[in-house]
């Protein structure tokens, strides 16, 4: 067991950013799926710990609870949904790699998350279909975040083509726009909330490469925002660099003067009364100018 743990400690340190993705969706749902089985035969409530975890469409709950606009997309409702979510990752994530950089694919999945929770929380409270669920309403899983990954990419290579068994050669824009439509007809059927959110984090995708092609990269900034975030949790070192100021000749020329006339002292006492006359301070100068 422990060699299978470092494995995966070793994979997931060697792995790309889309394999640590993946490892943190799926670990995060491992660990709840056995959570819940504790809390079956312990009969505990879990079901209030992961409710401060999703995202709530109700303002005065999302006060009490902000992170749920990270912790909510990486979290999932069952085994299919993950899946589903995690192929579209690796698949989408794969060819984003290709062109742009891990970093870029990091900003992309968080801001395109967070991006689909925001259009989530318009909706739920602005949307007369919707505003009558806002109390317990709820969203959960990376398909906004995916999504965001999915047309950001579409819209860089729109031309990219895929070669799908059975289907044969679609390029990457089609199956972006195929996503798109999908969700915005799915709206009335059902998880409306859901196909929402996946439109919001599309629509950051979008965005975003159309910015990125102008020169304007949303991810230095939530790169360097977040690296200043990190920099808050690490211990500080209380070490302090002492930085010396360079010596000017006049100085210089003083020091060496004076460390000069110390040794003419000390060879004249050698040459009077021996070596074995000097005291240990007077030998300490003589081997130190001795080593100049």
């Amino acid at each position: 067991m422990d060699s299978i743990l470092n494995n995966l400690k070793q994979e997931f340190k060697k792995g790309t950013i889309l394999n640590k993705l993946i490892y943190i969706n799926v670990g995060v749902f491992l660990i709840f799926s056995i959570l819940g089985v504790f809390s079956f035969m312990l009969q505990f409530d879990l079901s209030s710990i992961l409710s401060k975890l999703y995202l709530p469409a109700e303002n005065s709950k999302l006060l009490n609870q902000p992170w749920a606009f990270i912790t909510y997309m990486f979290l999932h409702n069952g085994f299919l949904h993950l899946l589903f979510n995690m192929v579209w990752l690796h698949f989408a994530g794969k060819i984003f790699l290709q062109y742009l950089n891990p970093k870029q694919l990091l900003s992309t999945y968080i801001l395109g998350g967070i991006s689909g929770g925001i259009i989530f929380i318009i909706a739920y409270n602005y949307i007369p279909a919707l505003t009558i669920y806002t109390q317990n309403a709820q969203a959960l899983g990376a398909s906004a975040a995916v999504l965001a990954i999915v047309v950001a990419i579409a819209t860089y290579s729109p031309n990219y083509s895929v070669r799908f068994p059975f289907i044969g050669i679609v390029k990457l824009k089609h199956i972006a726009i195929f996503s798109v439509v999908l969700d915005i007809i799915s709206i009335p059927k059902g998880n409306a909330g859901g196909h929402i959110a996946h439109l919001g984090g599309a629509l950051f995708g979008y965005i975003y490469i159309k910015q990125l092609q102008k020169g304007n990269d949303y991810s230095v900034g939530f790169t360097k925002w977040m690296n200043n975030l990190s920099n808050l949790f690490k211990p500080k070192n209380k070490l302090k660099t002492v930085h010396k100021r360079p010596k000017s000749d006049k100085q210089f020329n003083t020091e060496k003067s004076a460390q000069q006339k110390a040794v003419d002292l000390v060879l004249e006492k050698i040459s009077k009364s021996g070596y074995e006359s000097l005291s240990k301070e007077e030998k300490a100068t003589l081997f130190s100018a001795s080593k100049k």
